[in-house]
């Protein structure tokens, strides 16, 4: 059985940038076991497989480690693979998925995900989460992951975090942010429970520093970069109870799973 690969690095308008992630075109769907094997052979923070049901794509994401049940950056990687790869006419993808119906639009050469918000809840910090990022966060912050605020980019660029220690925590994953020097915030994003102990890109970390950042700072539209060492750069805006995050996307490379 060969079945179709393609990796693309999500926001990104540039090779070596972003978050990359793998993408598998099925024609029906595979064993659960099998593409969690797929997924830590690739080795990417995730891989996703989706299967075509007449007008809309069933969707699934898997880290190394586990299935999750919502990523940004892989559902972006996958709406450019149906756009540029797949002889796809339209100008939306929705998708079907653990998360419900999620939207990607096209306008130009830029992407944008329709996901829901999840705005967190004030919550106590954890010893554990401040013993693994070693230092205070001004905030805590929690809804699906939790939120850690911080004085200044600089201290989102300072944090050396230990993984053994965050990966204790009672949630997938840890947003550190702070407001940025040339955007509107800036972030990081650990999971080191998933398997992944630094994010490049986080797209569903941003259905929560969206709401968070909309109520802080007063609006809507809001410009967003992730400094992981790859960087990645998002144009979000706040829509009720959904979120718009926009991006870039590239093709690596593409060729074939022989199983």
């Amino acid at each position: 059985m060969n079945i179709p690969i393609y990796q693309v690095d999500a926001f990104s308008d540039r090779l070596f940038g972003g978050n990359p992630a793998a993408v598998c075109p099925l024609e029906e769907w595979l064993e659960p076991e099998l593409m969690q094997n797929i997924a830590a052979e690739n080795n990417l923070s995730e891989t996703a497989f989706f299967v075509k049901k007449e007008r809309i794509f069933e969707l699934r994401w898997f880290t190394p480690v586990i299935e999750v049940d919502l990523c940004g950056h892989a559902t972006l990687a996958a709406a450019h693979v149906i756009f540029n790869h797949l002889d796809y006419a339209g100008e939306k993808v929705v998708f079907s998925s653990l998360s419900g119906e999620l939207k990607v639009s096209r306008a130009d050469d830029r992407l944008t995900l329709d996901f829901p918000s999840t705005p967190p809840s004030a919550v106590d910090a954890p010893e554990e989460l401040i013993q693994g990022l070693s230092m205070k966060p001004k905030e805590v912050h929690k809804s699906r992951d939790y939120l850690a605020l911080f004085e200044s980019e600089a201290d989102i660029l300072s944090i050396e975090p230990n993984f053994n220690t965050l990966k204790k925590a009672d949630c997938l994953g840890i947003i550190v942010t702070a407001e940025g020097e040339k955007c509107d915030f800036v972030s990081r994003f650990f999971a080191p429970a998933a398997g992944i102990d630094e994010d490049p890109v986080t797209g569903s970390a941003h259905t929560t520093l969206i709401p968070f950042w909309a109520k802080k700072l007063g609006k809507n539209m809001l410009h967003a970069s992730q400094l992981s060492k790859r960087r990645g750069e998002l144009f979000c805006e706040l829509s009720g109870d959904r979120v718009m995050i926009g991006g870039h996307a590239v093709t690596y490379f593409k060729g074939e799973i022989t199983l």
